[in-house]
């Protein structure tokens, strides 16, 4: 039996070490990309928009049933106003890309 299992297989270490660190960098690119904040600036500016419409269209009727109150607008308004918080939060504080493991004592040396 070999030292190393991965040696039985075909793979070198630092064949392992290059797919793990190329799972990793996959991994943080997928953190960057579903990171909530973009999945909820996301949906309340699209709600926003479509409300904010809403209020801007509404009739005399619909202003009489919230005591001339246009609700419609000023909640599309702030709902706006949200997402546009989450959306420039992450881009101002993006997702930290994962710390460069530390070099093994192997590769040092070469």
């Amino acid at each position: 039996m070999s030292e190393h299992p991965t040696e039985d297989r075909g793979y070198s270490e630092k064949d392992v070490q290059r797919e793990v660190l190329e799972l990793q960098t996959q991994s943080a690119t997928a953190a960057r990309l579903f990171d909530i904040r973009r999945i909820i600036g996301g949906l309340f500016v699209v709600y926003g928009v479509i409300v904010t419409i809403a209020g801007l269209t509404a009739s005399d009727a619909d202003l009489d049933k919230a005591v001339d109150v246009n609700i419609n607008l000023w909640t599309g308004l702030a709902m706006l106003a949200l997402g546009v918080f989450f959306l420039v939060w992450l881009k101002l504080r993006p997702v930290a890309p994962p710390p460069p493991d530390a070099v093994p004592a192997d590769d040092a040396k070469n």
